[in-house]
């Protein structure tokens, strides 16, 4: 399945895009891909949401070099020509006879709200001598982006979703759908995240954005050249919180790059060391710092009961069945953050991925995803 990214502009000076900070953005554009195709009723959509640095491209193979011409640097078509000819992130889950069969589903996977793959976010060129927002970009936040994402399927006459799913920050979304939107969604499948972001989360995303801020090349956000240490150490931090020591010890244990050489080299590293390199390296290829601030704030300041009542009653609102995947061995959001949840939703149910690769189990336990999810899908009959 050859796909490609849509980009779309919603929101322009004459109609801004209302914030919940009280601040106003325009112009906004939203990129997007879709699979499948959209019955007469407009009920057969999925919503796909992703995760801190995911993008839109959830499946199918990038069959050419893509562009956003609204933003510097242009990030798409840098992400568009390292991965071109690669499937999307959730590849294994969604195509014809897959988890979400396209024979059956129309499904939206839609870049972020403040990211950098062709959505309005700190990259996006703010005037007329190029120079993008950087940090002048508005605050946003999980609900924000699900106003966003609310727009997009109204542009594409979506009538109802079957189910919004996702991990991580993805997660986070999947969630404000259903309090924000509950007539629309039929259910929510959150994956690997919470419902308030936990002092243990935000303090992993304090010393990733710290990591940037202290890199001397981020300049208050003013770069022209990306801080490479900076969101490098960012990354790495992120990675150790993604897996699980057992992960680490079965796939490096203490192997070192070079077996033979003295094992009291200190420049003799150590395969792990070699690997939190390469993710460094690959994330600065490919994503922006200011843009890993912005989105990590947007984290941290997810509660879904703020402003709103307790998190029981929050939560208790949700009417739309629910299933709600942990994973056995994540570390950044432990299974019981995901029994709470499920507990507190009164149609919520709760799976679990048994998996030693921690939080990153999402994207890597196809099968047991297609079994747990597939079954929800199946019971609950989602297509109304």
């Amino acid at each position: 399945m050859k796909v490609k990214t849509e980009i779309v502009t919603l929101f322009d000076k004459t109609k801004p895009f209302q914030l919940e900070s009280g601040s106003e953005l325009s112009p906004v554009q939203v990129a997007y891909q879709t699979y499948g195709k959209l019955n007469s009723e407009g009920t057969n959509a999925i919503l796909i949401c992703h995760a801190l640095t995911g993008n839109a491209h959830a499946a199918g193979i990038l069959a050419e070099e893509e562009y956003d011409i609204r933003s510097n640097p242009d990030l798409l078509n840098k992400y568009s020509i390292l991965n071109k000819g690669k499937p999307g992130w959730w590849d294994e889950l969604i195509g014809e006879g897959k988890l979400f069969d396209t024979n059956k589903y129309f499904v939206i996977s839609s870049n972020i709200l403040g990211s950098c793959y062709g959505t309005t976010g700190p990259v996006s060129i703010k005037n007329i001598f190029n120079r993008s927002y950087g940090m002048n970009f508005p605050t946003v936040t999980v609900r924000d982006m699900v106003k966003l994402q609310k727009t997009l399927i109204e542009h594409l006459n979506v009538n109802k979703l079957a189910t919004v799913a996702g991990g991580s920050l993805g997660g986070m979304q999947v969630l404000e759908w259903a309090i924000l939107y509950p007539e629309i969604v039929n259910s929510i499948i959150p994956i690997a995240t919470s419902a308030q972001h936990s002092p243990w989360a935000i303090s992993l995303n304090e010393a990733s954005r710290h990591a940037i801020k202290n890199d001397p090349k981020w300049m208050n956000g003013n770069y022209k050249t990306q801080p490479y240490d900076g969101l490098a150490l960012a990354r790495k931090i992120a990675m150790i919180s993604y897996r699980s020591m057992e992960s680490f010890e079965q796939k490096f244990s203490r192997e070192r790059k070079d077996e033979n050489s003295s094992k009291l080299d200190t420049e003799n590293i150590f395969q792990i060391e070699s690997y939190l390199n390469h993710h460094g390296d690959k994330l600065n290829q490919r994503f922006d710092a200011n843009t890993y601030l912005y989105l990590s704030h947007a984290m941290d300041l997810h509660d879904v009961a703020l402003n709103r009542g307790s998190l029981d009653e929050i939560l208790g609102s949700i009417k739309v069945p629910s299933l709600s995947v942990g994973i056995s061995s994540d570390i950044l959001y432990p299974p019981d953050e995901q029994k709470k949840i499920a507990s507190m939703i009164p149609d919520g149910e709760y799976a679990e991925l048994n998996s030693l690769h921690g939080h990153d189990g999402f994207l890597i336990e196809f099968d047991q995803m297609t079994e747990i999810i597939g079954k929800f899908l199946s019971h609950n009959n989602l297509i109304r």
